[in-house]
């Protein structure tokens, strides 16, 4: 039963995206039989490139993608290069978790909170400095050009990036190279990216890939924080898709191809940038320079990416504030009167999204545990050492633009009499929580002493008993940490939700991006901070249950601390 695991999980993985890219293609070329597409055509390519906007289109995809993930990664490298080993990495380490539990689209509302004309950055200068005794007639959030989305895609990829280097950093030799480096008299972020980058890059590669992909294809925050005549490729080929002239069907699926290419030659061109850097890098550390002490860049690296943790923190504090605020007028800081009647009045309606959020998010994250749980186990029962090739399988869901496969997925599961499903959308969750809940438990697992599960099998335990009665309960925690791990990724999750549930399911997700195009901040408030508040849960629940379980066994607090 175990061996058939790895192969029953790439089926329910990897099957669908392969499958959706089919599903995809095929209506782009004029073949969608159910719409009466039976013959090979490049009509839909033709009217795609005759829509209006479209250069305008994929100038802000580009512009916003890459800007995005560049600032991304400037910022992370820079501050570790700068501060590594010292404090300030210590205090950020900290921080990481509030932020990465945030969904995306909470963190683009959070945003929209502080940058907006009547936001708190308007409210702090005026009108004392601004001299504004109204609300300035400017588009911030969103503006034409796209920088709001790109503000709100660093704070939630910064921390991300700076995760994965952490992680990598613990498995190279880093502090021992960086010594010898500077004991050469090098200063310390030069030593840093002359010795220390070029051991983490092949380790951070795939997630800064997924950074990439992640930006050129956003849909949800796009939709909360980027112009909207004509917005970005990703969500106007959601718009194609909604368009209730099923002819259109044929454009969008074009939309969605070209998107998939985009991303495919984006991450073509930074491969072949990363050979070019390779190439003037070797030079340039053949070159001998020192550097120097690098006090000014350790002041910058470290503001900036405190700026970062810090609006992201404001943001959902607004969106608390916003939930609990009866009157806040201009330029007030903070609100005049307070009320948990917002909360109260939801209360109905956010019962049936809240309901489904938390079903779906639970059953993917358990259903991706168990999965997770027997390739692990198979790994190690049989001896199988995976290869490279694994982790670009486990990071192909993200890679591929969602937009991209999710309408051909549909598209089978509407053959299949799926559609529309409560099975079909926690399995639609399932394709994206399951890579993020493999990184954060292979790590833990793989790390654990082979020696107590040897020793349990010498005293006749069989290899299932050593699993349940051994492995798992000191690995509770990190299991219960992956676990909400895809909780959060689940609650976050938008496209999946909008194609497979067919319209007949509302998340907290879903209800968030509808009511940020406009409404009651109060309301929106409401909806984005139980969004965020429910991650953090899941995170508070793992960390505290194994520290309750095994409170009295003193010999299980290394496993809980």
């Amino acid at each position: 039963m175990l061996r058939w695991i790895p192969a029953l999980t790439l089926l329910l993985f990897l099957g669908p995206i392969a499958a959706g890219l089919v599903g995809t293609f095929l209506p782009a070329f004029g073949i969608l039989p159910a719409l009466g597409g039976t013959e090979f055509s490049l009509a839909p390519w033709r009217r795609l490139f005759a829509e209006p906007g479209l250069e305008t289109s994929l100038r802000l995809t580009l512009t916003t993608g890459f800007a995005a993930a560049a600032v991304s990664l400037a910022m992370v490298l820079a501050f570790l290069a700068a501060c590594h080993g010292s404090r300030p990495v210590a205090v950020v380490r900290r921080l990481l978790a509030p932020l990465l539990a945030v969904p995306h689209v909470a963190v683009a509302i959070g945003f929209a909170f502080l940058a907006a004309p009547s936001g708190w950055a308007a409210r702090i200068v005026s009108p004392w400095l601004s001299g504004w005794e109204r609300p300035p007639d400017l588009a911030t959030a969103p503006d034409p050009y796209g920088v709001a989305l790109v503000c709100g895609l660093v704070l939630k990829e910064v921390p991300f990036l700076l995760l994965m280097t952490l992680a990598a950093l613990g498995q190279v030799p880093a502090d021992r190279t960086l010594a010898v480096a500077r004991s050469l008299g090098y200063g310390p972020a030069t030593a840093w990216f002359k010795t220390v980058l070029p051991l983490v890059w092949p380790q951070i590669r795939l997630p800064f890939y997924a950074v990439v992909a992640y930006s050129l294809s956003v849909v949800d925050m796009a939709l909360v924080l980027a112009p909207g005549t004509p917005p970005p490729l990703a969500p106007r080929v959601l718009r194609w898709f909604s368009d209730p002239d099923l002819d259109r069907q044929f454009v969008a699926a074009a939309g969605a191809g070209l998107q998939f290419l985009l991303v495919i030659a984006a991450l073509g061109t930074i491969r072949a940038g990363e050979r070019l850097t390779g190439l003037l890098g070797r030079w340039w550390i053949a070159a001998g320079g020192r550097g120097r002490g690098g006090r000014g860049g350790r002041i910058a690296a470290t503001g900036a990416l405190g700026l970062v943790f810090g609006l992201g923190l404001l943001g959902i504090l607004g969106m608390a504030l916003w939930s609990v605020a009866r009157r806040w007028r201009w330029p007030e800081l903070l609100p005049s009167d307070w009320t948990i009647g917002n909360w109260t009045r939801q209360g109905a309606a956010l019962a049936w999204p809240g309901w489904i959020t938390v079903s779906v998010a639970a059953t993917a994250a358990l259903v991706a545990i168990v999965l997770v749980v027997g390739c692990l186990e198979n790994e190690q029962r049989y001896r199988v050492t995976p290869g490279s090739r694994v982790l670009w399988l486990i990071y192909a869901p993200l890679l591929a633009p969602q937009i991209a496969f999710l309408f051909g997925v549909q598209v089978l599961l509407v053959a299949a009499g799926l559609d529309g499903s409560w099975a079909a959308l926690v399995w639609g969750h399932l394709l994206f929580v399951l890579p993020y809940v493999f990184l954060a438990l292979a790590g833990p697992w793989r790390r654990l002493d082979e020696r107590y599960g040897r020793t349990a099998l010498c005293l006749g335990a069989s290899p299932a008993r050593v699993l349940w009665r051994v492995k798992l309960p000191m690995l509770l925690r990190p299991v219960l940490f992956a676990f909400a791990v895809g909780f959060a990724v689940s609650v976050g999750e938008y496209l999946p939700t909008v194609f497979a549930g067919g319209g007949r399911f509302a998340t907290l997700t879903t209800e968030a991006v509808s009511l940020a195009a406009g409404g009651d901040r109060r309301v929106i408030g409401v909806y984005a901070f139980l969004q965020a508040l429910l991650p953090w849960l899941g995170f508070t629940l793992a960390l505290l249950i194994p520290a309750w379980l095994y409170r009295e066994r003193r010999g299980m607090k290394a496993f809980t601390a």
